[in-house]
């Protein structure tokens, strides 16, 4: 996945012997295009970028070795695995195909993908149509038939009404010489619902301030509403078992700073106030606060004016007394 790529850019080959090694395979998320570049130029290696999920037998798509490399996209599909972009409704159900260029579901079908979950009640969005797997990406397929992946359907950032995805944030971030790894979400705000911020972790001995990044991304971010009201330099990026970044920590920390910020209007009623914010089986993400009201003041006080606080925002929330 990129991020180990991205990694292994930190780490010289020196006097190892690497001419073995002819290809190395990408997945997991859309590679930067200039780790792609600066990789293969460090060690020589061709990276073919490729795509596939587990209920799909991993593996659905890649650029072919011998064939034409696209950068950034995710190249063609395997023999035997039906694969297409489809446009669908509300409720997930299939409307039409897409037409070349045009984004939509990435959806697979053939004798590899799985039957379906355990639990029925995850099958009801798992399916567009008879056999075809909604995969949760959005992506394009061009007139060659290669596939180039635009995002997560869960991932897209709607501020205002307006549809942001993440990679036209992060895509210019990894443009900046000191930028390692980018992410972007969207932080709750009572005008627009919710606005983009960008975390960032920098390369091993670069500096910059992220002051200067969130100038770097209005000058190199062309789509207005998709400019981060905040950048955030952060030592490590959070990241999943298998290397992918775990952007939901991220969301719950954007989250946390907004409600641990709009709770400080309570003032003096309060000694203490703490927000953690996490995943909650029944409402996604939950907002757990806990209030230690100050002397003389009561729970339902304290507890009436936080509601009226918090009440222009979507992300649930439960309190905790001291």
């Amino acid at each position: 996945m990129p991020t180990l790529y991205s990694a292994l850019l930190q780490v010289p080959v020196g006097d190892a012997d690497v001419s073995s090694l002819e290809y190395a395979i990408c997945g997991a998320a859309p590679m930067p295009v200039e780790v792609f570049g600066a990789y293969e130029e460090l060690t020589g290696i061709r990276i073919l970028e490729g795509y596939g999920l587990t209920e799909g037998a991993c593996a659905s798509s890649v650029n072919p070795k011998d064939g034409e490399r696209r950068v950034g996209s995710i190249g063609l599909r395997l023999p035997y695995q039906e694969m297409k972009t489809v446009i669908v409704d509300e409720q997930g159900r299939y409307v039409r195909d897409c037409q070349v260029g045009e984004i939509g579901v990435v959806t697979i079908k053939g004798p590899n993908v799985f039957p379906g979950y355990l639990q029925e009640e995850h099958n009801r969005s798992a399916w567009v149509a008879e056999g075809w797997l909604h995969t949760g990406d959005l992506g394009r397929v061009d007139e060659d038939g290669y596939f180039w992946l635009t995002g997560r359907t869960k991932e897209l950032i709607i501020r205002g009404g307006h549809n942001i995805d993440p990679a036209a944030i992060e895509g210019p971030l990894y443009d900046h010489p000191a930028v390692a790894l980018a992410a972007a979400v969207g932080k709750p705000d009572s005008y627009a619902g919710e606005v983009p911020v960008a975390y960032v972790s920098l390369k091993q001995g670069a500096t910059a301030t992220e002051q200067e990044l969130l100038e770097y991304a209005r000058e190199h971010i062309g789509e207005r509403a998709a400019i981060p009201k905040e950048v955030r330099i952060v030592e490590q990026m959070p990241v999943t078992l298998v290397g992918k970044i775990f952007k939901p920590q991220l969301r719950w920390d954007a989250i946390q700073r907004v409600y641990a910020a709009e709770l400080e209007a309570l003032g003096d009623a309060v000694e203490r106030v703490e927000v953690e914010v996490k995943e909650d089986k029944v409402h996604g993400t939950l907002a757990h606060i806990t209030i230690r009201p100050a002397e003389g003041v009561t729970r339902e006080q304290v507890e009436g004016r936080a509601k009226e606080i918090l009440g222009q925002h979507t992300v649930r929330y439960t309190f905790h007394w001291e």
